[in-house]
């Protein structure tokens, strides 16, 4: 009853529409604005019944549908308007929706012909033009809702019969494979194809939207191979967008035609339907054999468009088939998802259902989707992969027909990649080495997915990577192609000077290996894809792998040459697959079940290799001198094309020789290559490895060690990334403490390095990077190091390098003992006591006044003398009196001027200054300037007891070297002055004023003389220096103005030489002067004013004019230093 007035309702509403558009049928020029407004009307009015869910009684839908045939049959249709025809059509397909269930067979044939005339143009052909895109767009629409399978819950008739909608789809697919519709349907089928091709979008969705449905559901079997090669060749077109401006099409209209495609290549050339008719046989098993008749059904039909299947139509439909499939290629690189995943659809589908029929393109789906496997895209990704394990594990002859084409495929890749490398074609290189990646990938099961993996897949790899897969052959042609070279450009987290010099364990564990640069491969993508293709390959091989790993071992480890490197590079990837660990993430889990005890066992074999032959790289291969290389005879013919990279080269003058710039040479280059890669296999050793690699340090700690001294950055910065890998694999925090645990083992390496009979210079270098990276906790261990030190001077005095060296790491000791406050001998400056505070000028006459009536008052004050040199007892106390004293003297002992006992990091240090003094008058002035450093350094640490007798002996040395020919030397002098003068300035008294100032005097005066005669002096009245900050005149003026200025902090002043400063270094605050020296001199007058701010005030004032009387003398007016003053006063 509800229903029946529901019915009743939706008619009221919908008459009042009908009725009067019934009476405006006849289309005419005042007609048309008012059939059109009511047209609108009705759509509006259906649909909003549509959206309430009220369903139209079949008798309703043919009452609306009277006006709407009244309007069609009245007018010519070419005469009808498209807006009208297109509100038209709109209520048809809004009508048609509901009534397919219940519609004539008639009537569904007249709405058919009707959309396919409008689609085909055919109702205004040679009328005038055709309908617009919009008005084909709503027919195709009508027709899609036409022809869409429905499912039983779609039907709102509630009726019993759960097949309804099998039936009607089945009475319409005969209808439609009649011969009288047949025609019909072919020009539908040619219409579509023509509108797909408009550039219009939403005809071209809806187009192939009716062409996927008619062509898998409508078409009959014998009609599909006449149809097929224009279908193809349209949605093949229609897929690479060749119609379109912009040359490729959008993501979902390729999606739609390749399932067009999809559904005509199965229907007309699928397995199913050639095995029926007999074109092809399949043999599954044993009983497939009996029955050898050839023949199968006869496909004839009596319907002239149908096409019978035989063996030669296959052939040529194969083969056509498969040129168009090839054309697909470029859809690969589509960039949207959606027709990525329309293309690993249609490659899964054609490749399930032609196994038989199109064999020669199994090898081109398969790539297809081993393209797509690679895909960044998780989506396109997982379709592809879930795809190909579909396919490859199915349980038929067809799953083991596709592995071996899998196999075939890797096969072709591997060998096709020396010549791809060579062509400078990185987009295939790249393609290739994805290709191979993807095909390892599937032997492992895919997080996530409940498909296994291939075991077969792992087996073949192994084969091709083991004793019987002749890496002999294609590893040559592979090593021949590969060449690296040095990088450019390489940007590195940190500089290896900061690395080593600051001894930072946060930047020590930020860096990375550096990236190889290969000749023939120019883009980052194609060398990484190089990179994971040789891992893949390894993962997959597993252990079989190592007989390939180990032949490219012996090839890198034979030489230092091109193959020699690219045999290490490949080698090392490959063992990082085999071992599932990558140099980028050392920290990575260990497999399930642990790494097998082979693996580990060749490990650590190679560990050892490396090791022992890390002192033969330095041999470097040379041919003889008076030995020319012998051209090849047949070199024109071996160079076929030229690649050049870089600037047009500019011809000169012509007659004039040109210099063609200098190449790196092999000795160079590659011999760096060689040990950067060689410490990645020691890291990928280690990773190996794990904490079992703690004794093989014993043969590679010193690789490490002497990469990170090396002069090379590539090198070095492959030994500190080595470092931070070992140290991470062998579970210690920080390689401080990797090197600390290790230290006898990297010590007894230097020790047999620095033998008569093995003398590396770089020895000393390596012992002092490893003092500096353990860092403070080396004082444990410094005492050996001292001793060998020592020894070997002893033994190679006569060598200067050997010598510096071993000085070098001596400072390095001392220096890190100097960088530990608890190693600083506690000391108090004498002078700092007697220093005057800086008053405010409204105070100074108070301070004078009362200093003035107190000037005669006698001072009480204890002399602070600490020296031992006189007695403190009168000369004629009786010695029996010594018990007694002696126990009132105990509690003395405790007092400030008792010296505590040394510590041990003191007692090295004092150990190490006695024995380096001798070398003060060495004979090269590096090792001069060393020993001045060393001996600045221990200032700090010694206490005075320990340090003023070995200063008291070598002071002559000392101020010889103030007068050193080398502007090094002389600096270094003046700093250890100047740290004497900080930190024992009582005992510097006497030598700063009588001794050091007036060489300091002497070599200012001479200084002056040189720069007016230098052409890099100032040239300006009144300026002194020179304007480049590094020169000998510049840096000597600085290290004696800093000399002063800690002199002046330290040391008790003395007024004469004090005012003598202060007149001679007030050039040094002209504003033309370099700014380095003037904010040295601001440094020296400030120090200056704290001990008789009065002097530097009356100094500086003078200079500026601004005393008369005594000291206008002092008056410059040429000196433009009064900025500089106004910020020291």
């Amino acid at each position: 009853m509800e229903s029946t007035n529901a019915n009743m309702s939706a008619f009221q509403r919908l008459k009042v529409i009908c009725v009067p558009l019934l009476g405006n049928a006849m289309l005419n020029p005042t007609s048309i604005p008012k059939a059109l407004n009511l047209l609108v009307q009705l759509r509006d009015a259906l649909r909003a019944l549509a959206s309430s869910g009220e369903v139209l009684s079949p008798s309703t839908i043919s009452y609306v549908f009277f006006p709407l045939s009244t309007i069609l049959r009245r007018n010519d249709l070419s005469t009808i308007p498209d807006r009208v025809l297109e509100r038209t059509l709109e209520v048809l397909a809004i009508l048609c929706d509901v009534w397919w269930w219940d519609m004539d067979i008639a009537v569904w044939e007249q709405i058919f012909m009707l959309c396919s005339a409008i689609l085909g143009g055919i109702d205004r052909k040679g009328k005038g033009r055709d309908r617009d895109d919009e008005t084909k767009a709503v027919a195709a629409e009508c027709l899609w809702t036409l022809l869409r399978p429905r499912s039983s819950p779609e039907d709102t008739a509630n009726t019993s019969k759960d097949g309804r909608a099998k039936t009607v789809i089945a009475m319409l697919r005969v209808h439609a494979q009649g011969a009288k519709f047949l025609p019909i349907l072919g020009q539908t089928l040619d219409s579509l194809l023509s509108v797909s091709q408009s550039p219009s979008g939403p005809l071209q969705r809806v187009s192939l939207k009716v062409l996927a449905i008619m062509v898998s559901e409508y078409l009959s079997d014998g009609l599909v191979p006449s149809i097929l090669p224009g279908t193809v060749s349209t949605m093949s077109k229609v897929a690479l967008g060749n119609n379109t401006s912009k040359g490729w099409a959008n993501g979902d209209i390729v999606a739609a035609a390749l399932l067009v495609m999809q559904h005509v290549v199965i229907r007309a050339i699928g397995d199913e339907v050639c095995l029926r008719e007999g074109v092809v046989k399949s043999v599954d098993n044993l009983e497939d054999l009996l029955d050898l008749n050839p023949h199968g059904i006869d496909g004839t039909s009596s319907s002239p468009f149908t096409t019978r299947r035989t063996e030669s139509w296959l052939r040529a439909t194969a083969s056509q088939l498969h040129i168009a499939m090839n054309s697909l290629s470029p859809l690969v690189n589509h960039p949207t998802p959606s027709a990525l995943l329309g293309l690993a659809d249609f490659s899964g589908a054609i490749l399930s259902a032609t196994s038989l029929t199109v064999p020669q393109s199994q090898p081109l789906l398969l790539s297809f989707l081993l393209s797509l496997q690679g895909s960044s895209l998780n989506r396109v990704s997982d379709r592809a992969d879930s795809l190909l394990r579909r396919v490859l594990t199915a349980n038929s002859m067809a799953g083991h027909r596709f592995l071996q084409v899998l196999l075939q495929i890797s096969r072709d890749n591997l060998a096709a990649l020396p010549r791809l490398l060579m062509s400078h074609a990185d987009s295939k290189v790249e393609h290739v080495a994805g290709i191979l990646e993807s095909v390892c990938r599937l032997a492992h099961p895919r997080a996530g997915s409940p498909l296994p993996g291939v075991a077969s897949i792992s087996t073949g790899v192994g084969k091709l990577l083991g004793p019987h897969g002749g890496v002999e052959k294609w590893g040559w042609s592979l090593l021949s192609t590969l060449e690296f070279i040095s990088p450019p450009v390489m940007v590195t987290p940190a500089s290896t000077a900061q690395l080593m010099l600051e001894s930072d364990p946060a930047a020590i564990h930020s860096v990375s290996f550096p990236e190889l640069t290969l000749r023939h491969v120019s883009s980052h993508s194609a060398r990484e894809a190089l990179e994971r293709m040789f891992r893949a390959l390894g993962a997959t091989a597993g252990e079989d792998c190592l007989f390939t790993v180990d032949w490219f071992v012996d090839v890198g480890l034979s030489g230092q040459g091109e193959r020699a490197v690219a045999a290490l590079w490949c080698a090392c990837r490959l063992l990082e697959g085999v071992a599932q660990a990558s140099l980028g993430s050392p920290a990575s889990a260990r497999p399930p079940g642990g790494r097998a005890k082979r693996l580990e066992k060749y490990a650590r074999d190679l560990a050892r290799r490396i090791g022992e032959a890390w002192d033969d790289m330095d041999v470097e291969e040379s041919p003889p001198a008076d030995k020319k290389p012998i051209p090849d005879a047949n070199e024109d013919n071996n160079i076929l094309v030229e690649h050049v990279s870089g600037l047009v080269n500019v011809r000169g003058v012509s007659g004039t020789q040109q210099v063609s710039p200098a190449a790196p040479t092999h000795r160079t280059v590659q011999p760096m290559l060689h040990r950067g890669i060689s410490l990645q296999l020691l890291s990928v050793t280690a990773g190996i490895l794990d904490s079992r690699f703690l004794p093989l340090l014993l043969h590679t700690l010193y690789p490490v060690l002497h990469g990170i001294v090396s002069d090379a950055l590539f090198v070095s910065t492959s030994a500190l990334a080595a470092l931070n890998v070992i140290t991470i694999s062998t579970s210690f925090a920080t390689p401080a403490n990797l090197l600390l645990s290790n230290f006898d083992y990297a010590l007894d390496a230097v020790s047999r390095r620095l033998t008569r009979r093995w003398l590396d210079v770089d020895a000393t270098k390596v012992l002092s990077v490893l003092v500096r990276l353990v860092g403070r906790d080396v004082v444990q261990k410094a005492g050996d190091v001292v001793e060998e030190c020592f020894d070997r001077l002893d033994e190679y005095h006569g060598y200067e390098i050997v010598v510096d060296g071993l000085l070098e790491v001596l400072r390095e000791v001392v220096k890190v003992i100097e960088e530990e406050e608890d190693n600083r001998a506690s000391r108090e400056s004498a002078a700092m006591g007697g220093q005057q505070v800086p008053l405010e000028d409204g105070r100074r006459l108070d301070a004078f006044a009362e200093w003035f009536a107190h000037r005669h008052d006698e001072d009480t004050s204890r002399e602070p003398i600490r020296d031992s040199s006189y007695p403190r007892e009168a000369w004629g106390k009786a010695k029996e009196d010594t018990g007694t004293e002696s126990s009132e003297r105990a509690p003395a002992a405790d007092d400030g001027f008792a010296d505590s006992p040394p510590t041990p990091a003191q007692a090295l240090t004092q150990q190490i200054v006695s024995r380096s003094l001798y070398f003060l008058t060495h004979g090269a002035p590096q090792i001069r300037a060393r020993i001045l450093h060393l001996l600045a350094n221990a200032v700090p640490v010694l206490p005075e007891s320990a340090l003023l007798p070995s200063v008291h002996q070598a002071w002559p040395f000392i101020l010889n070297r103030l007068k050193d020919t080398e502007t090094f030397v002389v600096s270094a002098a003046a700093a250890l002055i100047a740290a004497l003068a900080l930190h024992v300035g009582d005992f510097m008294y006497r030598r700063i004023w009588d001794d050091v100032w007036p060489r300091f005097r002497e070599l200012l005066l001479r200084l002056e003389r040189a720069d007016a005669s230098s052409a890099l002096a100032h040239r300006a009245r009144g300026v002194i220096g020179t304007e480049s900050a590094y020169t000998h005149s510049h840096r000597l003026y600085r290290a004696v103005i800093q000399t002063l200025t800690a002199a002046a902090r330290g040391v008790q002043a003395q007024d004469a030489a004090n005012w003598e400063v202060i007149v001679l270094f007030r050039r040094f605050l002209h504003r033309h002067v370099h700014e380095e020296l003037q904010a040295c001199a601001r440094e020296l007058y400030l120090a200056l004013g704290r001990n008789n701010a009065d002097a530097v005030w009356l100094g500086l004032a003078g200079t500026l004019g601004w005393v008369e009387g005594p000291v206008a003398f002092l008056r410059e007016p040429e000196w433009d230093v009064e900025a500089n003053v106004r910020m020291i006063l």
